[in-house]
């Protein structure tokens, strides 16, 4: 890219070196390279933010697994006719019985509670494939700040390489009395303003780094990158539309839509009784003999109709449909201006390359007549100003390019890679 001349390809190759050592000699016990986008994402699947998602899609698992469940049958012994008055004092009239109570769940109780734990599962993995999406994105932009930070230094030390120039050659006119002693220390303090913002980006950079390692959850912290990701940004060309039904976003909200209409026919279902069958065996010990018993008992539905429960799974379905025709239209939204966005930030990115090809034809004309005596140190100052301002617009060009890029891929269901994420 002819934006960044100077510093950067520096900064590229020594990076490079930073790499290659590192992996080689594997030396560095608090530092290392973080490695290309796609594999660092695929590395990060023990990262806490992923470990979240996947415990959220084991957790409607159990769930479903023990909707599955039926009832624990009861056993019950029970002794008669003991220890009152005579002549049943004593154990020879007992009546022991044992007894097995099962209780049945009958009109699809079972199978409408197996079906909302079911679309539960579903509407984790919508939702966890939503986050991992999510978090994509969010590692994506933090890998990019971490080249941006790198790249503002690389801009900060070119911009501070340039005024020291400026300044020995001010002094050098100073000396030759071409010039006023202001004008030398006028250039003097425009590098000592500038070495400040060599060390304040220096610390962002820290910053930056920090927080892509945190977010790819590794413990041991990143100093550099393998490779640059704002260089492969190409223009975007027919882009084709997106369906809004079918975003990550969209599809989550479906699903629990979906698991809570299910919740209201499992609600529904559970206030019918359930209808326990009792069978065992009664000894008889003043007969000497044994008898089977067989009974069927229903709960009377009097007070508790699972009226509260009804309801609030009825409002929760509410809830989650108003969401999902919330979510579609934020999807369609979302879609239209991410294209829109992409398309700016081309044209955005072209206007500041041209920017910085006038700046720099600029700053060489103004160092040029300054050298020769024919212009003032004020319109070197103002060109070298010129200058910096316009790598650091085609740099947030860059950026944002890069921004608008990510949350396409994130609405497109991939990564800025273009791997689809799961």
């Amino acid at each position: 890219m002819q934006a960044f001349r100077g510093r950067l390809p520096r900064i590229a190759v020594s990076g490079a070196v930073v790499a290659t050592c590192l992996m080689a000699g594997g030396t560095a016990a608090s530092a290392q390279v973080a490695p290309p986008f796609a594999e660092l994402f695929r590395q990060t699947s023990e990262a806490p933010r992923q470990l979240e998602l996947e415990a959220e899609v084991d957790r409607a698992e159990g769930l479903a697994r023990q909707a599955r469940a039926y009832p624990n049958p009861t056993v019950s012994v029970m002794t008669e006719n003991v220890g009152g008055q005579r002549p049943y004092n004593r154990f020879g009239r007992a009546e022991n019985t044992l007894q097995v109570n099962q209780p049945l769940e009958l009109f699809g109780k079972r199978s409408a509670r197996i079906a909302a734990g079911e679309a539960g599962v579903v509407a984790a993995q919508a939702r966890t494939r939503d986050g991992r999406l999510s978090y994509a994105y969010e590692l994506a932009r933090a890998y990019a700040g971490a080249e941006v930070s790198d790249r503002r230094i690389g801009l900060a030390e070119d911009e501070l390489e340039e005024a020291e120039a400026d300044l020995k050659a001010a002094r050098a006119l100073v000396e030759a009395g071409k010039e006023a002693r202001l004008r030398g220390l006028q250039a003097e303090t425009e590098v000592n303003s500038l070495r400040a913002v060599v060390d304040t980006a220096k610390a962002e950079r820290v910053g930056a780094y920090s927080r892509l390692t945190a977010l790819s959850g590794q413990s041991v912290s990143y100093s550099t990158l393998a490779e640059p990701m704002l260089d492969r940004l190409a223009p975007m060309k027919g882009q084709g539309p997106i369906d809004p039904t079918q975003t990550a976003p969209y599809l989550a909200a479906k699903a629990d839509a979906e698991a809570a209409a299910r919740r209201v026919t499992s609600a529904k279902r559970q206030a019918i009784p359930d209808v326990t069958v009792s069978v065992g065996v009664r000894r008889l010990e003043v007969d000497n003999a044994n008898a089977l018993l067989a009974a069927v008992s229903v709960p009377f539905p009097l007070f508790d109709r699972n009226r509260g429960n009804i309801d609030a799974a009825q409002a929760e379905l509410r809830g989650a449909q108003a969401r999902e025709a919330a979510t579609r239209l934020e999807a369609e939204a979302a879609i239209q201006a991410s294209l829109a966005l992409n398309e700016a930030a081309d044209a955005r990115a072209a206007a500041a390359d041209r920017t910085l090809s006038t700046a720099e034809e600029s700053y060489r004309l103004a160092r040029i007549a300054y050298e020769a005596g024919k212009s003032p140190l004020i319109e070197l100052l103002a060109a070298r100003h010129g200058l910096g301002a316009a790598r650091g617009v085609v740099l947030d060009a860059r950026a944002a390019q890069f921004d608008a890029r990510a949350s396409l891929a994130r609405l497109e269901g991939r990564t800025i890679t273009g791997e689809p994420v799961q």
